[in-house]
């Protein structure tokens, strides 16, 4: 899903109704993950640099290897519209009582697209949400510098 609202604060972190309004949106696609093994709806919702939100939800395979994580969703959607640059990601699993960080493959693949100063929220309707950074979450990068060495790689952010 897109949405071309512009919001407000894309040259540090976003202002607290960006938060929250990420956090809504997030909560909202989680509504429409396909969960039917484990049932733990998860949704995103990644701000882009232009303004517009790309969103994804998990999408669960009976071998759950194959299982599609809500940042990886909303991530992959966005690149597939040509989006390069974003801002923060927001995750939210609706039926969790407390908020959740990405898991490890999730944070390989947001460190790939979001600098490592870009916002990262954990929410739940339960619980005030929790505001990190890439840099926080994967703090010992390694491979930015391969990135950023290769020559094929298109606008590192």
């Amino acid at each position: 899903m897109l949405t071309a609202t512009p919001l407000t604060g894309h040259n540090s972190l976003p202002a607290m109704d960006d938060q929250e309004r990420l956090c809504r949106m997030a909560r909202d696609v989680a509504r429409k993950a396909y969960a039917p093994y484990s049932r733990f709806r998860v949704g995103a919702a990644l701000l882009c640099e232009d303004g517009s939100i790309v969103t994804g939800a998990n999408v669960e395979n009976r071998s759950y290897g194959l299982t599609i994580c809500a940042e990886r969703s909303a991530i992959s959607a966005a690149v597939s519209t040509g989006k390069r640059r974003f801002v923060a990601l927001a995750v939210a699993g609706i039926d969790a009582h407390y908020p959740l960080p990405p898991c490890g493959a999730c944070r390989q693949v947001i460190s790939e697209f979001l600098p490592a100063d870009a916002a990262v929220y954990f929410c739940c309707a339960g619980s005030p949400a929790v505001t990190s950074t890439v840099g926080e979450l994967i703090p010992f990068d390694s491979l930015t510098e391969l990135a950023d060495s290769a020559p094929h790689v298109p606008e590192r952010p």
